[in-house]
């Protein structure tokens, strides 16, 4: 069933991309909302336990506590992401924040 929502939300981002596409090809969308489209449209990639440390250290400069704070995800989940030998990796609205914290810095989503 995963497999098919995947799908399903794949399907609709697609369709959100063509529609957007189409809009700005009649000048109804601007340059900088068209990247702001692609931005939310595009699935996040797959982050390693490197990869969510180094945005946590790096780039958002926060404990893992504050990160999980931001996230709105258990500071265990934070520690399991950080850990090449848990196997768990962020998914879903998470990864898409990291995404977000990893191009355009925390203050994209800390008001």
């Amino acid at each position: 069933m995963a497999n098919k929502k995947s799908t399903d939300q794949d399907r609709v981002l697609d369709e959100m991309m063509e529609m957007a596409q189409a809009l700005q090809g009649h000048g109804l969308i601007s340059r900088h909302d068209m990247a702001r489209m692609k931005l939310i449209c595009q699935k996040p990639p797959a982050y390693t336990s490197e990869n969510v440390t180094f945005i946590r250290v790096e780039k958002a400069r926060v404990s893992q506590s504050v990160l999980a704070s931001i996230l709105n995800v258990s500071v265990s989940a934070v520690q399991k992401w950080e850990s090449p030998s848990s196997g768990k990796h962020p998914s879903g609205a998470a990864a898409k924040l990291l995404q977000l914290i990893e191009k355009k810095g925390l203050e994209a989503i800390v008001a």
